[in-house]
């Protein structure tokens, strides 16, 4: 498994308002156009989400979007 993988691999607490809001642009993500869209709302989700993780995490886009592809069966 890659390194981000692992640092991120202790489940973070996210308020009810941030999940849902994870949730439904990660199924904006897979109706995005292009890669543009793409790259904007796994902008906007990597921002909120390092809100919530422990101090000096690393959240990088490529760590938004690995999440959204790995999730994207449990959330349709």
């Amino acid at each position: 498994m890659k390194e981000t993988a692992t640092a991120l691999r202790k489940p973070i607490e996210l308020p009810p308002e941030v999940a849902t809001a994870f949730v439904r642009d990660m199924r904006a993500f897979f109706r995005a156009k292009d890669q543009l869209q793409q790259d904007e709302i796994a902008a906007r989700q990597c921002w909120a989400l390092q809100q919530h993780v422990p101090q000096g995490t690393k959240l990088r886009l490529t760590d938004v979007k690995e999440m959204f592809v790995n999730l994207k069966d449990a959330f349709g």
